[in-house]
């Protein structure tokens, strides 16, 4: 498990992976490393496509990593942008997703490291960063299918990775195929902002499983026909899902 350490700033605070400044072989963690143009500026930065906001790939002192500023989707982004409400620093979007990218790591499931949290607080409101290690030579879910690579085994592979999340608590707030990766070592899971881990129950788990549904079908996994899709993919995946958690008998169509 992640000892993290808090670093108070002039406008909030930073937690961050003590073993990330060993490898940078500094003292203090650095607030422009949550800074686009700093990196931008070295030549060390290159734009992540899929997801809201500016998500970039960074070559950090401290090795490959995802830098993430939160933004918000919808309508309420007209008026409150960046901003969130402030509410407690473990409570900001940036420690909670770190808490809990730290959690699952520690179970030994395929999630992106955690290496720094940040918010910066302004009244009753605060904006926050995020810094994660980058999974090398990763494709998602999202660019398979739109490269029509993505198949019955692939399919399976995600239906299994999910229920081995499931089994172990893990909400994906926004389950879809751009945080769906296959990577090193099988199929990662990335973007953990509103996740939590909770019990494990059927509601929440086929609720998941739902939003996943819809988003390959927007991404155009079933633009042979829903039937097509439902055989070639949706089907292999729900049955390595179930057959996964150990009750097969129990394979079906979620709920859309």
């Amino acid at each position: 498990m992640i000892e993290a350490t808090i670093q108070t700033t002039a406008d909030g605070a930073i937690l961050f992976d003590p073993a990330a400044l060993a490898q940078a072989g500094t003292a203090a963690f650095d607030a422009a490393w949550f800074e686009p143009g700093h990196w931008q500026a070295a030549g060390a930065a290159v734009p992540l496509r899929g997801g809201r906001g500016g998500a970039l790939a960074i070559d950090a002192p401290f090795g490959p990593c995802v830098l993430r500023h939160y933004c918000r989707g919808g309508m309420v982004a007209r008026l409150l942008g960046d901003r969130y409400l402030w509410t407690g620093a473990e409570r900001t979007r940036a420690f909670a997703e770190f808490r809990v990218l730290a959690t699952l790591a520690a179970r030994g499931l395929r999630v992106p490291l955690p290496v720094a949290a940040r918010y910066r607080r302004d009244g009753v409101h605060y904006r926050a960063d995020l810094i994660t290690r980058r999974i090398e030579g990763a494709t998602s879910l999202a660019e398979l299918i739109a490269a029509a690579r993505c198949d019955p085994s692939h399919a399976a592979a995600v239906g299994a990775a999910l229920a081995e999340f499931h089994a172990a608590g893990a909400y994906h707030a926004d389950l879809n195929a751009h945080n769906v990766l296959f990577g090193a070592g099988g199929v990662w899971l990335v973007d953990f902002d509103r996740g939590e881990v909770r019990a494990p129950a059927r509601g929440w788990q086929l609720a998941n499983l739902a939003r996943l549904r819809r988003s390959l079908l927007k991404v155009g996994a079933a633009d042979a026909g829903e039937a097509a899709f439902d055989r070639a993919l949706w089907s292999p995946l729900m049955a390595a899902y179930e057959r996964a958690l150990g009750s097969p008998r129990r394979a079906r169509r979620v709920p859309a």
